[in-house]
């Protein structure tokens, strides 16, 4: 994959990154962030650039965390169910079986 750069400019400050991801990826990264920024400073009242920067970087990890334990919960819940489909599955063959040797020996 062909490296691409960056410019950001946000919260007064400019710098160029460069990543081995898609342009139209990465302005979708910066859109999303300058967003982020824009609601932070709107729910805080902040305007210190460093202080909207670490509280933006502190709320989407939290987001991120409640996401992966989100996914993480329904794992398990998708991991139980079929565990119960499967001795259900079991428990219906071993039905059958059973039926089938009833009715053999008749």
């Amino acid at each position: 994959m062909m490296a691409n750069e960056l410019c950001l400019d946000i919260l007064g400050t400019s710098f160029t990154i460069t990543a081995d991801e898609d342009e139209s990826y990465l302005q979708n990264v910066l859109a999303q962030y300058r967003s982020a920024v824009e609601n932070t400073q709107s729910i805080s009242g902040i305007n210190e650039p460093l202080n909207v920067a670490i509280l933006t970087g502190f709320l989407l990890c939290d987001e991120v965390n409640k996401i992966r334990h989100q996914l993480e919960e329904y794992s398990k819940k998708r991991s139980n169910e079929e565990q119960e489909v499967q001795e259900r599955a079991l428990r219906l063959i071993a039905n059958i079986d059973n039926a089938l040797k009833i009715c053999g020996n008749e």
